[in-house]
């Protein structure tokens, strides 16, 4: 059965053949989605539609958390506790229609999108050579 919508296709094809660190990637970029559209609803005072993305970038920092493995890594520690940070932040946004709050979760999920696609960037270019581009 063909898809009618080739825009969905188009992006269930991305995410069935991304590999585990362009899924990374894209969880980032679709908390940070998220976040500016919330943002864009407490300025419109849509408080309904700021309370659902909130919660959808909520969902995404948990499914972040569920994947470190703490047991190997010292990293994994950290980074488990500024997700639990930037968690409570959105919790926080969420409860008060605090910017503020958006602003701080925003920077830091910027932050570790930035990271994240230099060290992909990096891996393709060990693995590919120069063309290694995300």
């Amino acid at each position: 059965m063909a898809t009618r919508n080739p825009y969905q296709a188009y992006q269930n094809n991305s995410i069935a053949t991304a590999s585990p660190g362009e899924l990374t990637l894209m969880l980032y970029n679709g908390c940070l989605k998220f976040i500016h559209l919330a943002k864009k609803a407490i300025e419109n005072k849509n408080f309904e539609e700021k309370n659902q993305n909130i919660q959808k970038a909520q969902n995404i920092i948990r499914e972040l958390m569920m994947t470190l493995d703490t047991g190997k890594f010292e990293e994994a520690e950290k980074m488990l506790s500024l997700y639990d940070f930037i968690l409570r932040e959105l919790i926080q946004a969420n409860v008060k229609n605090d910017m503020s709050k958006l602003d701080t979760a925003e920077e830091l999920v910027t932050g570790f999108r930035d990271t994240w696609k230099q060290v992909i960037q990096a891996n393709r270019r060990q693995t590919y050579g120069q063309g290694g581009k995300v």
